[in-house]
């Protein structure tokens, strides 16, 4: 019998979203360790809250929508609150009802510093790792550490001399673009860098990760200035934060990193460094190194770092970040590691079933 094209909408509705998500959805395992984490972090947000005034939107939420907008690429906020007023699965795993009416895309902006003063990203990321550990997902013996262009939300025609402002259609074309007379106006503390020597310059910043070998989960993420040598000070910075004095551990890396300052600087703090050799100039890595069998195996997995870059750039929106200046940078390239590992913890339980 063919059904009635008409349509009335009913007084009551007992309509759930609970019961429209899939009980195999990937975001449900994932929701799951988000919360979790976001518990431990409840102490965290009622000190970056005052006890009078009206009930703010919850932290909780606005974090779960960031975290929504970096696993499906949802490239601004506005485009994210549109989804979460249409979307049932988005609304669900934010923990929205189906009534009220979803906040404004500017609360984002106006609460963005607060969780920024709290390091809310980090400890979050910190959160989540901390699940991994448990799980027995973490060796905390053999690491890979390496970097990538983070290119700035700046165009290259806001790169003027510091002391003069601007002038409309001013270019830079024959002019030497030295970073002590130079810089941004849009974004200050970006950098012209290039990946090459015959590529293109381009205003970056620069992301480091330091990875964990045994199932490729990122462990710690750092931000700097893009040059060349904050690529062994940032690598140094991050190995201090898991504490080798324990017992000494491995580090591979590329042969970028074959240079006098990081190989030195690593086995100072008992780290033995597994770096590719460079084939261009003097080595600092020789068979003292070379000659263990741990050496070639850090090499191989040492290309597994590689898809963590190229999972942030392609869908955890950091290839052109969204932000200006180096902390909200920061900022979001952890928040966007804490969602690769989330994604990435989420397929091993489900590889090990």
């Amino acid at each position: 019998m063919r059904g009635d094209d008409f349509k009335q909408s009913p007084m009551f509705s007992y309509f759930s979203p609970e019961d429209r998500v899939p009980a195999d959805h990937p975001l449900r395992s994932i929701r799951e360790m988000t919360d979790a984490a976001l518990r431990q972090l409840s102490r965290r947000f009622a000190r970056l809250y005052s006890r009078l005034g009206r009930r703010s939107i919850p932290p909780e939420h606005l974090l779960r929508a960031l975290l929504l907008q970096v696993l499906y690429s949802v490239r601004s906020e506005r485009l994210l609150i549109e989804q979460l007023q249409y979307n049932i699965l988005f609304g669900w795993f934010v923990g929205l009802n189906l009534e009220p009416a979803v906040w404004d895309a500017t609360t984002f902006s106006k609460n963005r510093d607060r969780l920024l003063q709290g390091e809310i990203a980090q400890a979050f990321f910190e959160a989540v790792l901390k699940q991994a550990r448990e799980k027995g997902l973490l060796s905390d013996e053999h690491f890979t550490v390496d970097g990538t262009l983070l290119e700035a939300w700046a165009s290259k025609k806001s790169y003027q001399k510091k002391a003069d402002p601007p002038a409309e259609g001013s270019g830079s074309r024959g002019e030497f673009l030295r970073r002590d007379t130079h810089a941004s106006q849009t974004d200050p503390d970006a950098q012209l860098h290039r990946k090459s020597a015959g590529g293109e310059f381009k205003l970056c910043h620069m992301g480091h990760v330091l990875m964990d070998n045994r199932h490729g989960l990122p462990v710690a993420g750092r931000v700097t200035e893009a040059i060349t040598s904050a690529e062994w000070d940032a690598a140094l910075e991050m190995l201090r934060g898991v504490r080798p004095e324990r017992r000494r551990i491995t580090v591979g890396a590329d042969a970028g990193y074959d240079c006098e300052h990081f190989v030195e600087g690593a086995r100072e703090r008992n780290v033995t460094p597994h770096v590719a050799q460079h084939t261009q100039r003097r080595r600092s890595i020789d068979q003292r190194t070379t000659r263990h069998a741990g050496y070639p195996v850090s090499l191989k997995k040492r290309k597994c770092i590689e898809q963590v870059f190229g999972w942030l750039k392609t869908t955890g929106l950091q290839r052109k970040v969204r932000h200006r200046g180096r902390e909200l940078v920061q900022w979001g390239f952890t928040l966007a590691l804490a969602a690769y590992n989330l994604v990435r913890m989420r397929n091993l339980a489900v590889g090990a079933t």
